[in-house]
């Protein structure tokens, strides 16, 4: 269905007879709505990013495929950025890997060698933006939880539970491990040490002895004000028979509180006399929905209704609200616990608009106003307007004559996603406001077909797409994925999906559990849960009172139309050098860029092409006096790694969760293990170490975090990247702080030292990243030499990569000195992804020896439909037997979204 014909016309309806030629003034406010939602839909375009993986999760020594969706309003391609970021997090909140892609028709490729250096079993969380984003709260960028298991250096199998008892006084964490071996038989009888870290600190040890099951119970009581919110349980099993320990750790994020309720009127307020829709949202300590039964009783007593939960904690009840009356509802929990709960109070005068969208053609509301409202604002105007990302869609004005106005509007007006409808006072303030959810199931009629219903093992698959619409063929950009089934099993309710995340969660703040249920086989049920959601989740795109009174949103970052490199040439006094000549190179001169400073010597190089890792130069020295002159480059700016917002959907027990796909995986990388295992005897380099300077030595021999010098091959600046990649450690104005001390208020800086020598955090900037062998983190000074020698709480030492002594010229040496009107760097670019490999057997044994344990079948994330909506793909299964999967996904030119799950048999 194309909205793009709408642009920004809108349907001024009637609700009654009662509407009339409107008044200059009704005219005026109306208009003043309108318009100024025209200025947040033309200048503010909400940006989309959405990322279709090959599969759900992974293992150390896959490679992880996707493909980034960029759209905006309307859900169109977007036509603002041209670059795209992605960010890997691992469960400390640190980023592992950070990837830069160019856009080209609004989608980008990308890949990710999850390597074993970099990536240990866990919960990691992949977040995708683009820089006109950063204009926008974080919340709006897009996250999903990858869970990344261990199948290589795997010796022990696990599976951990535990209850978290906490007072304001004290806390103790009761845990219980169950140890298997690869063979999933118990390790009885086996002691095992224990310890847990917590900010870096060993909060808590232990040692005990696994039962006959290869059961551990153990209870962690931290030390005394020192409560464990997140913290690393680290286990040692001694396995006997002269075998080294095996060590396994389990991350540990223990949560306070109890089962809670929130309720939320139709409308956003409770108004006496008037009957109102109230929905509830019940939600346990991990913000997971949590089921109820309830009863609704006045002050005297005197029982209302009951009710009980739909959906995930959700669900709703009618109350009209009585006189002086307040209300109550008594819950009780799925697990037993009873609680009751005020309502929130009714207020005295009031008028809202409420909704029902149980018929998938129509959207039926109506606007009521009490008794007192209605006396006081009879005969006046009263406005209602319906918008989607910014553009309205329905606008209508009429007099307040009844207290119940009721009307319907076709939901083909609108296009799929969530509607804001919102009433407005004559004044033309906003008082009431109500989300619908519109789903057009013909919008897209996304369809796969293989050639024939089951296959062989190897055998060549001719796959069909056709994408279309009720009236026509859409030419759109998809990406297909195929699974096997067996080894990659899926919760379908629970996945992200283009469909939940750019119609649904993208537009919503908080957490939506299970998003995708709502789009599996969508019924009057599902539409029903649909509503309740809307109900209890907010929509906070803009506020209608902040653009009304011209408090528009500021634009700090504009879209990004490639890689720009920007800066200021200045002379050796620090004033600006004007017009100023410079030239940008890399080595071959396969990249070449000329550019002159501004007269506050402000230089750009934009729309520059170069993969990542690429050294570039800048050279100043044909101005006029340019050997006086010094280049400095600006920092990219870089959101704050935060923590994963889907943290509900984490799974505890990697190993038994995806049992499925490590048992395979243990099995396709086996050659790796084997490799891993070979000895080579030599000589041991020492790297450089805090261990080498006099200064230092009273520190701990090992440090505890240590940042590989590796980690800032990507960095432009050493400061800027030190302020994420240093865990534990918080920077304020211009100095680092132990995290834990400065949320207590202690303001004792961290001492920086580079190579053995005390620095400030400014001093930092001057060390080239890709120079640093090592940066050593230390929290604690165990005997207080250094802590107390320099006054400070916190020790980051850099270390730097040693350089071979030799005898050498002084002519040499100025050579190897940088020169001031030059300036060499290594700036963030594109990631280069991967070609997804899908052997071709010719034959039955040609092109892939020994067994294909292919998990993913195939990945084409270039599927374009052609004039006739249709396109073809070929590929070849695995050896796997059982159910394949394939998943499409992709939007047409129009903002259609689409999706559609295919299955076929492989005996």
């Amino acid at each position: 269905m194309n909205y793009l014909k709408l642009s920004f016309a809108f349907f001024i309806l009637c609700f009654s007879i009662n509407l009339s030629a409107s008044a200059q003034q009704d005219t005026a406010i109306l208009s003043n709505i309108l318009n100024k939602s025209k200025i947040i839909a033309e200048r503010y375009p909400a940006e989309k990013v959405y990322l279709h993986f090959d599969k759900p999760y992974y293992s150390v020594a896959d490679t992880m495929f996707f493909k980034a969706y960029l759209t905006y309003e309307q859900n169109v391609p977007s036509a603002l950025s041209k670059v795209v970021y992605v960010d890997l997090i691992n469960s400390q909140d640190s980023i592992v890997k950070s990837l830069k892609l160019p856009v080209t028709n609004s989608v980008a490729y990308g890949s990710l060698e999850l390597d074993m250096i970099n990536f240990k079993q866990g919960n990691y969380h992949v977040r995708a933006y683009t820089v006109w984003m950063f204009n926008s709260d974080p919340d709006y960028f897009f996250t999903k939880t990858i869970p990344i298991g261990e199948a290589i250096d795997k010796k022990l199998i696990t599976h951990i539970s535990y209850n978290n008892t906490q007072t304001d006084k004290s806390q103790v964490i009761d845990a219980q491990i169950q140890f298997k071996n690869l063979d999933k038989i118990p390790v009885a009888g086996k002691s095992v040490n224990w310890n847990v870290t917590s900010n870096y600190e060993v909060v808590s040890k232990g040692r005990g002895l696994t039962d006959q099951n290869g059961i551990l119970k153990i209870s962690i009581v931290p030390r005394k004000n020192e409560f464990i919110t997140t913290g690393n349980l680290v286990t040692e099993v001694n396995m006997g028979n002269q075998e080294p320990p095996v060590t396994a750790s389990f991350v540990l994020k223990p949560v306070v509180g109890k089962n809670d309720i929130q309720f939320f009127p139709e409308g956003g307020e409770l108004i006496k006399g008037v009957p109102t829709q109230v929905a509830f949202k019940a939600i346990n300590q991990k913000g997971l929905g949590v089921d109820l039964t309830g009863t609704l009783t006045d002050n005297d007593g005197n029982q209302i209704t009951t009710f009980t939960s739909s959906h995930l904690g959700m669900g709703s009840f009618y109350l009209n609200a009585e006189g002086a009356k307040t209300y109550k509802a008594n819950i009780t929990f799925k697990d037993g616990s009873k609680k009751s709960f005020d309502l929130p109070k009714a207020i005295e005068s009031g008028i809202s608009i409420q909704a029902t969208a149980s018929n998938p053609e129509l959207i039926n509301f109506k606007i009521v106003a009490n008794d007192t409202y209605f006396q006081q604002n009879q005969g006046k105007s009263i406005y209602i307007v319906a918008q989607n990302g910014g553009r309205i869609y329905y606008a209508a004005q009429s007099k307040l004559q009844t207290q119940v106005t009721a009307a319907k509007i076709p939901a083909d007006k609108f296009p799929s996603g969530i509607i804001q409808m919102s009433l407005f006072a004559a004044d033309g303030q906003p008082i009431s406001e109500r989300l619908v959810f519109v789903l057009h199931k013909n919008a897209m009629n996304l369809t796969l077909k293989t050639d024939l219903p089951a296959y062989k093992p190897r055998q060549k698959v001719r796959m069909t797409v056709s994408a279309k619409d009720s009236t026509q063929r859409l030419v759109g950009d998809f990406s297909i994925s195929v699974t096997d089934l067996q080894k990659v099993p899926v919760d379908e309710n629970t996945e992200t999906t283009i469909l939940s995340s750019v119609l649904l969660s993208s537009d919503l703040k908080g957490f939506v559990e299970r998003p995708n249920y709502y789009f599996i086989k969508t019924d009057e049920k599902k539409r029903q849960e649909l509503d309740i959601l809307m109900l209890t989740q907010g929509y906070r795109r803009f506020s209608y009172k902040e653009i009304l009174a011209n408090r528009f949103p500021v634009t700090t970052y504009m879209p990004e139309q490639g890689i720009t490199v920007t800066g200021t040439l200045r002379d050796r006094t620090g004033m600006p050098v004007k017009r100023g000549a410079l030239r940008l190179t890399s080595p071959g001169r396969t990249l070449s860029s000329e550019a002159l400073t501004s007269n506050m010597g402000l230089f750009t190089f934009p729309n520059l092409v170069f993969e990542d890792g690429m050294e570039l130069l800048i050279n100043a020295k044909y101005n006029a006096a340019g050997s006086n002159m010094m280049i400095m480059l600006d920092n990219p700016p870089f959101p704050e790694v935060t923590k994963n917002p889907s943290s509900a959907t984490e799974i505890v027990n990697i190993d038994s969760t995806l049992s499925s796909y490590l048992d395979n995986s243990k099995k396709q990388y086996s050659n790796l293990r084997t490799l891993k295992e070979v000895k080579i005897t030599g000589a041991t380099v020492k790297k450089p170490s805090h261990q080498d300077y006099i200064a230092l030595t009273g520190l701990s021999m090992m440090a505890d975090h240590t940042i590989d010098g590796e980690r800032f091959k990507d960095c432009n600046d050493l400061i800027t990247c030190l302020k994420t990649l240093a865990v534990g450690m918080t920077f304020d104005i211009d100095k680092f702080y132990v995290s834990r001390s400065y949320n207590q208020g202690d303001r004792t800086p961290v001492q920086i030292f580079i190579n053995g020598n005390a620095v400030d955090a400014v001093s930092v900037s001057s060390v080239m990243p890709n120079d640093v062998e090592s940066v050593e983190i230390f929290t604690q000074d165990q005997l207080g030499i250094v802590f107390k020698q320099y006054q400070c709480n916190g020790v980051i030492v850099i270390n730097t990569k040693k350089v071979e002594k030799s005898n050498i010229s002084l002519a040499d040496l100025k050579k190897m000195m940088p020169q001031s009107n030059m300036l060499k760097f290594t700036p963030k670019g594109y990631t280069k992804a991967r070609d997804f490999y899908s052997p071709k057997y010719v034959t039955q044994t040609s092109s892939y020896t020994g067994n294909d344990l292919r998990t993913t079948i195939y990945w084409n994330p270039k599927v374009i439909t052609n004039a006739a909506g249709d396109t073809a793909v070929e590929f070849y299964n695995a050896d796997g037997k059982g159910t394949y999967r394939a998943v499409i996904e992709g939007v047409d030119a129009n903002g259609n979204v689409g999706r559609f799950v295919y299955r076929y048999t492989v005996k």
